[in-house]
């Protein structure tokens, strides 16, 4: 039978499930650009900003679902049917409280943020699919304990398909915001059903007060960090959707989106497993710095050319279709958040890292920091300018990605500079031949692919000229498991 705890199982494991993430992430990403590309051409942005807003308040919920019990579970390392009973049941009754205190909030939150009747149904829309969705926790915490993320990838491919062509579908035909309502509906009930067909499991009843102080233990410290992430987040949006109105929210909605798609795509598809893998080699600082090199490499190697690349086109796709003109007071926000975009993606990494090393406190005190300055500079430099004064915000704070490495350095010796010269250089080549490109006397369509074309060729031949790395010959070592 196969363990676990076999190097080579877990490696293999490891390498699937990651590429299994990265496919999804990627896919998703994809998928919801295309959404949002259709979306805010049929759209308002007013109708944009009603879903942004309205979608945080159940993440607000969400983050008050499990009290860390669903961590708790995968970290155990042996779990028994009084965990899982005990879990269930604590966290469907904290759920089931959460959505009957959110549906007696309607007539509040419907007259604070003056929802239209169409805003309201997706409230109630967003927390039936938050009750469905609490269903699918246990039987996606087996497949995590077993590292099959790629059951887990199935299940939210599906899932996103189904919410991205509904929305769609009913957008085209004009429902207006409804198409958002109708869409989290069907994507909650497909969901529960497919991770149920994937990992059987029969839900169970049931409370035992020595698991759950097991379970608690460790569940409250790693949702207190979640629960500022929320505050610094989550209520950051409602705070703005009220200060600047829908209209503005939607703005700053697009151009976030837009601007962290690359992050989105390649970061969130690797964090997932950067802490396991961390945790594992902390003992052996050897490998483990170079595992932080690689990784600082190739997300530069990714990372930085695309926001270099989205920044540059943006202003050119915008043009291409006329109703997503309406977008264009968009765009200064959008470079905004590209910068803050680029600074992040270099906080992430070196905190998944900490946690690996054991040092959770010096990541919780990073957390607060965070959010106690975003809390004091957004409203201030909203007061003073408007709503720049958010990504304003975001960039002073990502900034301090200096600070998280010069503290993991503390615990580790790596090389940042050397991993990062060779990617930004090239992407600042690619920056020039493609602006300069965006001179040639074709048709708008035909003169930015031929930019785009001119970018990737000049990024590669920069890295491979000056550098000597070979874009494709990295690329095929990432993808070899055996590496």
């Amino acid at each position: 039978m196969e363990k676990i705890d076999d190097v080579a199982v877990i490696k293999k494991k490891t390498v699937i499930s990651t590429l299994s993430l990265f496919f999804q992430s990627g896919y998703s990403a994809f998928l919801g650009l295309v959404t949002n590309l259709v979306l805010t051409i049929l759209l308002s942005p007013a109708i944009f900003g009603i879903y942004i807003a309205t979608l945080s308040i159940i993440s607000i919920f969400n983050y008050f679902s499990d009290i860390g019990l669903a961590a708790s579970l995968i970290q155990k390392k042996e779990i028994d049917r009084n965990d899982e009973k005990t879990a269930f049941t604590v966290q469907q009754l904290l759920i089931i409280v959460l959505v009957t205190f959110g549906f007696t909030l309607t007539k509040f939150i419907q007259n604070f943020y003056r929802l239209p009747s169409q805003g309201t149904f997706l409230y109630h829309a967003l927390l039936i699919g938050f009750f469905l969705s609490s269903l699918k926790t246990l039987p996606s915490i087996f497949l995590e304990r077993k590292i099959q993320f790629q059951k887990i990838v199935l299940v939210q491919i599906i899932e996103n398909t189904c919410f991205y062509l509904t929305v769609i579908i009913l957008a085209i035909l004009g429902w207006g915001l409804n198409s958002f309502s109708f869409a989290v509906i069907v994507r909650s009930i497909i969901g529960v059903i497919i991770i149920y067909i994937l990992s059987p499991w029969k839900p169970g009843i049931g409370f035992s007060l020595p698991s759950f102080k097991k379970l608690v233990s460790f569940g409250l410290p790693f949702q207190t960090t979640s629960l500022l992430a929320l505050v610094k987040d989550d209520l950051m949006t409602l705070y703005l959707g009220k200060v600047l109105g829908f209209q503005f929210l939607g703005y700053i909605g697009w151009a976030k989106k837009w601007a962290e798609a690359p992050i989105r795509i390649v970061m969130d598809s690797i964090s997932r497993v950067l802490f396991p893998l961390f945790s594992r080699l902390q003992q052996e600082k050897e490998k483990l710095a170079h595992l932080v090199e690689k990784t600082i490499f190739y997300q530069s190697l990714f990372i930085v050319p695309a926001i270099f690349g989205l920044a540059l086109t943006m202003d050119k796709l915008i043009q291409i279709v006329p109703k997503y003109l309406r977008w264009q007071p968009a765009l200064p926000l959008f470079y905004l958040f590209c910068l803050s975009a680029l600074f992040s993606s270099y906080s992430t990494p070196f905190i998944n890292l900490l946690n690996g090393l054991g040092q959770v406190k010096i990541s919780f005190y990073f957390m607060i920091f965070w959010t106690t300055f975003t809390w004091i500079l957004t409203p201030l430099l909203t007061k003073n300018y408007s709503l720049y004064g958010f990504p304003f915000t975001l960039i002073i704070i990502s900034s301090t990605f200096l600070l998280v490495i010069q503290q993991t350095k503390k615990y580790l010796q790596f090389a940042v500079i050397k991993n990062v010269f060779p990617p930004l250089i090239s992407s600042c080549l690619m920056a020039a031949t493609t602006y300069l490109s965006f001179q040639l006397p074709f048709s708008l369509i035909l003169t930015l692919f031929i930019a785009i074309l001119i970018g990737i060729i000049t990024y590669g031949l920069a890295l491979f000229l000056i550098f000597k790395i070979n874009l494709f010959q990295e690329i095929k070592l990432l993808l070899n498991k055996n590496d």
